[in-house]
């Protein structure tokens, strides 16, 4: 039961930060596939580099890959709604689309920054829902922001109450 509050509020936690940026700023710091990077890392709340790394990049793979497929498919179409069946604005949609998750799993493998809400973020990306690079740009921001809030909240919870806290008890490890 201890573990599910903790992970659903510290999932919260690290979404109030963005949400408020969000707010703040009028740009997309909030966007789908933000949730599940939130919520993974909340759960396995293990602060490694190279983990970091891995999430934030994979992020970036999929904005750029996304926006590549949509600005070579599918510029100027938007999935806002259902495209009318066999219309060509929807053909070049899911081509767009399909296109960025096959380039991005790729990507992923490859560069070992394998993080499943990337291939979320590449869809949301091409197709046309946030296509522009200053959207590109603030999606890689939010997630860094994302990662670097919980890397400071770890910080915090080992200087204050060092390894022994339940946050760095075995079993969430």
């Amino acid at each position: 039961m201890r573990r599910r509050v903790g992970t659903s509020l510290y999932a919260g936690l690290l979404f109030t930060v963005l949400g408020a940026i969000a707010w703040g700023t009028g740009q997309p710091f909030v966007f789908p596939s933000l949730g599940p990077s939130a919520f993974l890392i909340a759960f396995d709340r293990r602060s490694e580099r190279d983990r970091a790394a891995r999430i934030v990049g994979s992020h970036l793979i999929g904005g750029v890959t996304g926006f590549a497929a949509w600005w070579l498919i599918a510029s100027g179409a938007s999935l806002t709604a259902t495209p009318p069946a066999f219309s060509p604005g929807g053909f070049r949609l899911a081509a767009s689309a399909t296109v960025s998750l096959v380039a991005t799993s790729w990507a992923m493998i490859a560069t070992d920054a394998v993080h499943a809400p990337a291939c979320a973020t590449t869809l949301i990306v091409s197709l046309g829902l946030l296509p522009a690079p200053i959207e590109v740009a603030t999606i890689v921001a939010s997630v860094t922001v994302l990662v670097s809030v919980h890397a400071g909240v770890i910080a915090v919870f080992r200087r204050v109450a060092g390894e022994a806290h339940p946050l760095y008890r075995a079993e969430n490890r």
